[in-house]
């Protein structure tokens, strides 16, 4: 278990240290003792116990003896030097991957994307053949899209970097919660990765998208592009605020070039990026307009009354140097919206995707781990996807994560949003005057919006009265409530 890498370093790694590797297979290879039976029933029981089921993954944020791992006597010669091996095996980032073995997950709920799992700390006892808790937790979790650090694509416009290693896991965190909304709008929340190909053409044509080239329409190198007035660029961090109204602007123009040609729609739905201030750093509580989502998602449908699917984003503040605990509880009910799509946040400098809860611990999605830039043809549905998929859980308490942060919600109909803007407002009277966010029917005339970008729609936020502007024509400070 490792802690993530802080801004600028290199990401760990979880393989099996290569030298470790070599001297295991060179003491095996040299070694002409006999082993006895003893020392076989050793290996055997070392075995048996890594290879029980289930096969869950779990990593907290920092290092801890794992459950499955035991302590038994030291048996002698040649055993010894093998049972040294294998615990050292055992220990590494590459066994969990591999084996899928580890400590037990409390018996709180885990709520994950809107869905709760029943976890029992029994079930790795279990004989039934019944499908645990824990194991359809980490079925849906290894089903997430999962995108990483790469290395090796096509050059970034004029940078000539062919890598994001260190600086670009907050785009990544964005491209993981954008592709689980398209998973969920075509295949449905219930989709688990299939075990067999040929693949579903859907989940093949999402991957794609967010292939590492300018070809794919959601690729790092059109979404730096998109942000460059947000202050996107090659090989800058970018926090999650700055990210959402990238999205806006790529969406936007990739809507305007489909309409050009005629062509296909890549994002088939609706597009709501919610902020308290219009430059998105000033705090203010977010105010989800029912009105404005109605308006775009008109636009969306090219002027039709009829609803259409739509995604929120809620860039959010909610601290200075730390994130306040007044919001944690809120934010951890987020999570049991049927709408939830998690959060873009991490630590301090370190964008993840948050994606689940238990007790007071985030269950996220790492981008820090540097893989080869692979591109999936929309087409091949036998292609390996196995780098878009993880089955590494690992933790991050609440109270740690960065204050500067951005929640996702999917809501496929109108009865779908009617239902998040119950929830949301429910989540207001509990929230003991620091809610996340608040609904509104419509905005008062006398209050000010502004337009999102391309006439996307407006943002819901309530701004200032032109009475309460100063000089400079913003709003006193002192009329903002500061987060």
């Amino acid at each position: 278990m490792t802690s993530l890498p802080e801004r600028g370093e290199a990401p760990p790694s979880n393989s099996l240290c290569e030298e470790d590797t070599a001297a295991a297979v060179a003491s095996s290879s040299t070694s002409q003792h006999k082993e006895d039976s003893s020392s076989k029933q050793s290996k055997a029981s070392i075995l048996s116990g890594v290879f029980t089921p289930p096969f869950t993954i779990f990593e907290g944020q920092q290092g801890s003896s794992p459950a499955c791992e035991k302590k038994s006597p030291k048996p002698s010669s040649g055993s010894y030097a093998w049972s040294r091996i294998l615990r050292r095996f055992v220990g590494s980032g590459s066994m969990w991957r591999l084996l899928g073995c580890t400590k037990v997950l409390t018996s709180s709920d885990v709520w994950f994307l809107g869905k709760c799992y029943k976890v029992s700390p029994e079930e790795s006892s279990s004989d039934s053949d019944s499908k645990s808790g824990h194991a359809a937790f980490l079925e849906d979790f290894s089903s997430r899209i999962w995108i990483t650090y790469r290395k090796g694509f096509e050059a970034i416009s004029d940078s000539k970097l062919t890598s994001d290693v260190n600086w670009g896991c907050m785009v990544r965190s964005s491209q993981m919660l954008v592709a689980q909304a398209l998973i969920f709008h075509h295949l449905g929340r219930s989709w688990r990765k299939p075990p067999e190909k040929p693949y579903n053409p859907e989940y093949i044509g999402v991957l794609h998208l967010f292939g590492d080239s300018e070809a794919c329409a959601f690729s790092i190198h059109n979404l730096l592009q998109a942000g460059k007035s947000y202050g996107l660029a090659a090989g800058s961090w970018v926090g999650p605020y700055a990210m959402c109204r990238a999205w806006q602007t790529l969406i936007r123009t990739n809507r305007e070039q489909a309409d050009a040609v005629h062509g296909k729609e890549n994002f088939p739905m609706a597009l709501y990026v919610v902020s308290g201030d219009e430059d998105g750093e000033r705090g203010g509580a977010p105010v989800v307009c029912i009105d404005v989502a109605a308006q775009l998602c008109s636009d969306f449908n090219k002027g039709q009354s009829t609803w259409s699917p739509i995604l929120l984003l809620v860039p959010l503040v909610l601290g200075l140097d730390k994130i306040n605990p007044r919001y944690i509880p809120s934010l951890k009910e987020t999570f049991m919206f049927p709408q939830s799509l998690g959060i873009l946040g991490g630590r301090p400098g370190t964008s993840t995707y948050i994606a689940g809860v238990q007790d007071e611990r985030a269950l996220y999605l790492d981008p820090h781990e540097v893989q080869m830039a692979v591109n999936i043809a929309p087409g091949n549905l036998e292609a390996d996807t196995s780098s878009y998929h993880c089955s590494v859980v690992r933790d991050l308490a609440l109270g740690q994560i960065d204050p500067s942060l951005a929640i996702g919600f999917y809501c496929h109909d109108k009865d779908d949003f009617d239902d998040f803007c119950s929830r949301a407002s429910e989540l207001v009277e509990k929230a003991n005057g620091a809610p996340l966010f608040t609904v509104v029917q419509s905005i008062e005339p006398s209050k000010q919006m502004y337009k999102q970008d391309g006439g996307l729609g407006c943002s819901g936020s309530s701004m200032a009265n032109d009475d309460d502007l100063d000089d400079s024509g913003e709003a006193g400070e002192e009329e903002w409530q500061i987060l």
